[in-house]
C-alpha cells in the first residue's frame, strides 16, 4: 500500500505509485461511502492550474460523494513545465510506455488495485493542456478507458514540439482525416472496443482554437465507425449536442460547442444541481461539464442508460 497524506480538506496526496518516468504528482479522492468495484475517473488540470484548484472548479469530488465514484487527479510540476502544463507536445512524453503518459498509467494501476476499482469503468477527463494530454492517454492507452472527455484541448499526435503546438492550438495546419485516423491506431497495438468520446470548447476560444474540437471528432470517427454528419442534435440547458450512435445505437462521439465561451471548463454552479466554482478558466455559462460527462459515461442515476461496453483493462 503506498503513502498516501492529506493535501487539502478533499485531496489526498498518492505516493510511490510506480517508477514515474514523468515525474509528476498524484492526488486522489475517495468518497467514505466508495463501492467495491465502482468507476474512477481520472481529471486532469489545465495551466497554471492545481489539482486542488481544478477540482474546486469543477465540483468533481462533490459529484463523487453524490455518485459513488473515486477520482484521481494528476499533477504537473513547474520543474517540467515553467506554467504547469502537461507536455503533452514532447515525443517523450507524448508515446506509450513512457514519460508522463507512462506515469499516469501507473498512477491509475495504484488506484485501481488500492481500491477495488472496476477495471472497465475507469475514464478520463482533462481541460487545455490536460485536455490534450487526455487525447494523449485515450490513444496510447485505450485499453485502460471507457470513455474520455477533452475540454479545450487538442487531437492527439499533431504537434512534436513547442511550435508546432502553438500553431496547432492557433487551428493552423490540422491533418487530414485519414492521418488524424492513423496517428490513433499507431498509438498502440489496440484494435478495440475502443473507448466513447466527449467533446467540450468554446466557440470564442482565442487560446486553443475550437477547429480543435472538430479536428477531435473527426480522429475518432472512423474508428468508432461513424463517419459524416451527426445521428442527431439535440438541445441541452440551452446548447447544440451533436451525438454520433454506432450500428447498435450506442452514442460513442458527442460534441458541445458553447457559444460565447472562452478559454476553459463550463460549469453550472448555481441550484440543486450546481457543481463547482467560478473561477480563472472555469467558466459560469450554465451548462455543468462536469454532470453531463458524468451523465454521458453512465456513472449518474440519469445517465444509467448510456454506459459504456466493459472492457478489460491491460
Amino acid at each position: 500500500m503506498p503513502m498516501v497524506s492529506n493535501t487539502s480538506d478533499r485531496l489526498s496526496v498518492l505516493e510511490n505509485f510506480g517508477s514515474d518516468p514523468g515525474s509528476l504528482s498524484a492526488n486522489t479522492y475517495v468518497p467514505k461511502k466508495f463501492p467495491k468495484n465502482g468507476p474512477l475517473v481520472v481529471v486532469l488540470h489545465g495551466n497554471t492550474q492545481s489539482p486542488e484548484s481544478y477540482d474546486i472548479g469543477s465540483g468533481w469530488s462533490t459529484l463523487a460523494d453524490e455518485c459513488g465514484m473515486a477520482l484521481l487527479f494528476p499533477g504537473q510540476r513547474l520543474t517540467n513545465n515553467l506554467i504547469g502544463s502537461f507536455n503533452w507536445f514532447e515525443a517523450g512524453d507524448s508515446q506509450r510506455g513512457c514519460g508522463e503518459p507512462l506515469s499516469i498509467r501507473q498512477m491509475i494501476k495504484q488506484v485501481v488495485d488500492d481500491h477495488a476499482v472496476d477495471p472497465s469503468r475507469v475514464f478520463i477527463t482533462g481541460m487545455s493542456s490536460g485536455g490534450a494530454m487526455t487525447s494523449v492517454m485515450l490513444a496510447t492507452y485505450p485499453e485502460v478507458f471507457a470513455g474520455g472527455a477533452i475540454i479545450a484541448g487538442l487531437p492527439y499526435g499533431t504537434a512534436n514540439n513547442m511550435m508546432e503546438a502553438a500553431i496547432c492550438m492557433n487551428g493552423y495546419s490540422s491533418p487530414s482525416d485519414s492521418k488524424l485516423d492513423a496517428l490513433v491506431r499507431g498509438a498502440s497495438k489496440f484494435t478495440g472496443p475502443w473507448p466513447t468520446i466527449s467533446v467540450w470548447h468554446g466557440d470564442s476560444d482565442t487560446t486553443v482554437d475550437s477547429s480543435n474540437a472538430g479536428s477531435i471528432v473527426r480522429q475518432w470517427q472512423k474508428i468508432h465507425k461513424v463517419e459524416g454528419p451527426p445521428t442527431r442534435v439535440e438541445t441541452v440547458n440551452s446548447f447544440p449536442r451533436k451525438i454520433w450512435c454506432d450500428a447498435d445505437g450506442r452514442v460513442v462521439i458527442e460534441e458541445y460547442i458553447i457559444e460565447a465561451m472562452g478559454h476553459g471548463t463550463p460549469i453550472s454552479a448555481e441550484g440543486d444541481e450546481g457543481l463547482g466554482e467560478a473561477g480563472e478558466y472555469m467558466l459560469e455559462v450554465g451548462i455543468s461539464s462536469t454532470r453531463h460527462i458524468a451523465d454521458f459515461w453512465g456513472l449518474t442515476r440519469s445517465g444509467a442508460a448510456n454506459r459504456a461496453e466493459p472492457k478489460t483493462a491491460a
